[in-house]
């Protein structure tokens, strides 16, 4: 049984398709993980959610921060920006039912010893602490009144962590730092103004892998989100978000437990221009 992680496919189906058939992926006998950013900004956002609820069991997904605005879309809580690709989703007769499936999905997970989120982790957190932290927030969506968070969970502050955060506070504040943290600074104060690779870090801020004291140093994590980021220069991180969406790429990375881990992706034609 092979484990396969890939990053943020953003409705880009036919990459996915193709990416699957080139990685030999059996439902049967292997397990795959997409790493969030499952829908928007591609163009067959409905037939990626289509195909990973079908393969439910064998495949699974972590939120990112385009699968939680599909989730706000989807309840009138936030306004279509014009470069969304998802009124398919919308429109669809299985589309509560996808939104539903969505909205359960995990915002961390742990598979082989490899820590998976969308975007990073706090320097404070443990593995145990943010696998924790994250199933708060899961509880919160998975809720019959989730509607209530969805309308509350945009915002940037607050910026730094402190366990005695309550309430939408703390929820929001986890959200960010697992959909949307590209960098901080040591005691845990985020940046999300910065979309640029790890040499554009501000004054006194680190790419959130690099940040002196990083608790989760020395295991490995596996994130997307950050289509700008080259591959970091060490082993304990894999960066998988390649651009898909953006004309680059779709990758896959097969887990193994001796750990030759094996990249393999397929190219994509682009699907928005940048600045969109």
């Amino acid at each position: 049984m092979a484990l396969y992680l890939i990053g943020d496919v953003q409705g880009c189906d036919d990459a996915l398709s193709r990416l699957l058939a080139e990685i030999g992926f059996s439902p049967s006998r292997d397990n795959l993980w997409l790493l969030g950013d499952l829908v928007n900004r591609g163009p067959d956002s409905l037939g990626v959610l289509r195909r990973m609820r079908a393969l439910e069991g064998s495949a699974h997904a972590i939120l990112g921060n385009h699968d939680l605005h599909l989730l706000a879309l989807s309840q009138g809580v936030r306004r279509p920006h014009r470069s969304d690709t998802l009124d398919t989703v919308l429109a669809a007769p299985d589309g509560a039912a996808l939104v539903d499936w969505l909205r359960r999905r995990p915002l961390a997970a742990q598979a082989q010893g490899v820590l998976m989120v969308h975007a990073g982790v706090l320097p404070q957190w443990t593995v145990t602490k943010t696998l924790a932290l994250a199933a708060e927030v899961q509880a919160v969506l998975s809720a019959p009144d989730w509607t209530a968070f969805i309308a509350q969970m945009y915002g940037n502050e607050p910026a730094r962590w402190d366990e005695a955060l309550a309430g939408t506070d703390r929820l929001r504040m986890i959200l960010n730092v697992l959909t949307r943290l590209r960098f901080c600074t040591p005691d845990g104060t985020m940046d999300f103004l910065v979309k640029e690779g790890a040499a554009a870090a501000p004054p006194g801020f680190y790419p959130w892998y690099d940040t002196p004291g990083r608790r989760t140093a020395g295991t490995p994590v596996a994130f997307g989100h950050w289509s700008t980021l080259s591959t970091p220069p060490r082993d304990d991180v894999f960066a998988l978000d390649t651009g898909c969406v953006w004309g680059g790429c779709l990758t896959a990375l097969r887990l193994d437990p001796a750990g030759a881990h094996e990249r393999r992706s397929v190219h994509c034609p682009q699907a928005q221009r940048p600045g969109e």
